[in-house]
């Protein structure tokens, strides 16, 4: 397993400039944001894809730096009930496959999108309970209406341009947000469509890690390394469902941190043991979302947490003691 950083991190920095400080960290391979909302401004696909010059430079900063991509990331809703935004959405995301196709990487990393509650709709529409019965109504009409149509579509344009792995990231807010919504939009659409494995948005909805991890055995396509701390005295009073803004860290009931702020070395072992024991020995990308450090000290803190913990050279085909 390789450990890997999601880039945009340093989106108000150059690509050359942001891969010197990879470098300098010891890290050889980055994610990169293409488009949605990771942003464009190390990696705009519709440029790269019409301008031949544009598109060697950017190689060769790649190869400048020794810095392999090991993902393209274009996060988006591409079934977002407004047609202009899901229009857009929609343009990244392809334009993102047909860069992958270009550089020869098969993932690409998005959300599986929300759409509304019905034709008219403006807003996408999150449901998370089924009573009253519209609820249901509404989740019945979003998956068979909108969701199935467009990735069956998607998936099948990704095959055709050399991307095998569609990453969704299980986010709340979209329909796929946990490991059964993930295998039921697989078992409906094909393994095109697989799981980018991100704990941080699993802890605050009472996921363990490690039994989603079993769970998903052969359906994570790609790992996000970012840790969620669950505040036990708001979470007593509130629960977890918690609409504060991100930047009420002190009264929100579960706030995203760097590997190691949110849960112990132990934690993170077994999250990475189990992800070696169920097939999976690509990248763990760190992500830093931590609003409590600076992405210097954030990043640096989360390089040095994990790599130690990080398997490089799994077991070989024997055991020496068996």
């Amino acid at each position: 397993m390789k450990l890997s950083v999601l880039a945009n991190l340093y989106g108000t920095k150059t690509l050359d400039e942001t891969l010197s400080i990879m470098n300098k960290l010891g890290v050889d391979t980055v994610e990169i944001g293409a488009g949605g909302y990771p942003g464009k401004s190390h990696c705009d696909p519709a440029v790269l894809l019409t301008d031949k010059n544009e598109f060697y430079k950017f190689r060769e900063t790649f190869n400048k730096h020794a810095v392999n991509i090991c993902a393209l990331a274009c996060h988006g809703n591409a079934v977002h009930p407004d047609k202009d935004i899901a229009k857009s959405f929609d343009a990244d995301f392809k334009n993102a496959v047909l860069l992958a196709e270009q550089l020869e990487i098969d993932t690409v990393i998005t959300f599986s999108g929300c759409p509304g509650d019905h034709e008219g709709a403006k807003y996408p529409n999150w449901v998370t309970c089924p009573w009253p019965d519209d609820f249901l109504k509404i989740l019945d009409w979003q998956w068979n209406e909108v969701l199935l149509p467009y990735w069956h579509d998607t998936a099948a344009f990704a095959r055709e341009h050399g991307v095998t792995r569609i990453a969704f990231e299980m986010h709340p807010g979209f329909c796929v947000y946990n490991p059964e919504t993930m295998l039921r939009i697989r078992s409906e659409v094909g393994d095109t469509l697989g799981a980018n494995f991100d704990p941080s948005h699993l802890i605050w909805q009472g996921i363990d890690p490690v039994a989603a991890i079993r769970e998903l055995s052969g359906a994570i396509y790609h790992v996000h390394a970012k840790d969620t701390k669950i505040d036990k005295y708001n979470t007593a009073k509130n629960g977890v469902l918690d609409t504060k803004h991100y930047g009420d860290e002190l009264n929100r009931s579960w706030i995203f941190r760097a590997v190691g702020f949110g849960n112990d070395a132990s934690y993170w072992r077994d999250m990475i043991s189990a992800l070696q024991l169920n097939g999976y020995d690509r990248v763990m990308s760190i992500e830093h979302e931590d609003s409590l450090m600076s992405i210097d000290e954030g990043l640096k803190k989360a390089i040095d947490f994990l790599r130690p913990l990080i398997i490089n050279d799994p077991k070989p085909g024997t055991m020496s003691w068996a």
